[in-house]
């Protein structure tokens, strides 16, 4: 699909970008809920969300279509005060936030050991319906089926696995171990895996109609006023958005194991410049709103200014 962000100063991108594709409601109310809400507490009032998405094209009537399935769905908790709503996120939902911001936010993983973490179900020790929500998790963390019951990742988070394998009601019933190459066997080198347990082709380019995307966006940056608060929180939300869409669809293997150049660095970049050039003045929108409902809401936390290697 082309998109057509055609402009001559960011603000027109925005309504280009908008124009061309619109994102889906839902999904860009959980982006600004990880992106702009979990660091002030991960609560806010309906209005305030209101407030927010209303330049971005989503109608009051959107809004509370999305956060209603949001509930349904597990992410937000649902609180009344009169005749106001409050939503908070889930604290159940609070570790799969927190491993998807790590992965949006940290720089593409440089160094690797040579070791691979396998996951073994063998047959009969789980039941199909388990397989296969034990698959679903670990596909989405980035994990490849290699065979039946065989589930493979060059460098997996230890703590992201362990939750996974404990939520999903796995432990103790299946196997989690590392192994490297044995020197001189004579078999295959296990970095060819790569290919043959994932197919890359999407994901980069996805990351090439990123960057083709965005590009313009911050040369227009670079060269334009300094944004109003409302039009930097535009920026950022979509930038995240649309990164957050590619992004966690990576299986985030080391980069010495994809194949060079590979886009998803540049892509990062790209991504860290814009953010660096937006996210203070959109900050300030952020405070803005979500203090017209409640005046006690925080600044952003620690974690927050340590996105893509430190906010300056």
């Amino acid at each position: 699909m082309t998109i057509s962000t055609s402009g001559t100063t960011s603000g027109e991108w925005v309504a280009g970008y908008l124009a061309s594709d619109p994102p889906r409601h839902k999904s860009l109310v959980m982006t600004l809920c990880g992106d702009a809400i979990a660091p002030h507490g991960g609560a806010f009032w309906l209005g305030s969300m209101i407030e927010l998405l209303g330049p971005l094209g989503v109608s009051d009537r959107l809004v509370r279509t999305s956060v209603f399935r949001l509930v349904q769905d597990g992410w937000l908790v649902a609180s009344r005060e009169g005749r106001r709503s409050r939503y908070a996120l889930e604290p159940a939902s609070l570790p799969r936030l927190a491993r998807a911001n790590r992965r949006i936010y940290s720089p593409p993983r440089l160094d690797w050991d040579g070791r691979w973490t396998f996951v073994l179900a063998p047959s009969g020790s789980i039941d199909g319906e388990l397989r296969a929500q034990l698959r679903k998790e670990l596909e989405w963390e980035g994990f490849a089926m290699l065979a039946t019951g065989v589930m493979a990742h060059p460098a997996p988070e230890p703590d992201t696995l362990r939750d996974i394998v404990a939520r999903s009601g796995a432990a103790g019933r299946v196997y989690a171990c590392t192994a490297a190459e044995l020197p001189g066997v004579g078999a295959r080198p296990l970095p060819e895996l790569v290919g043959d347990g994932w197919d890359l082709s999407a994901v980069a380019a996805a990351y090439r109609q990123f960057i083709a995307r965005f590009t313009p966006l911050l040369a227009l940056l670079e060269a334009d006023t300094p944004l109003a608060p409302h039009d930097a929180f535009a920026v950022r939300s979509l930038l995240i958005h649309a990164y957050r869409r590619v992004q966690l669809h990576d299986p985030m293997l080391p980069v010495a194991l994809l194949p060079q150049p590979w886009p998803g660095t540049d892509a990062y970049a790209l991504a860290r410049r814009i953010y660096l050039l937006t996210w203070a003045r959109a900050e300030e929108h952020v405070l803005a709103m979500l203090r017209r409902e409640d005046d006690t809401t925080a600044p952003a936390d620690g974690d927050f200014y340590r996105r893509f290697g430190g906010l300056a």
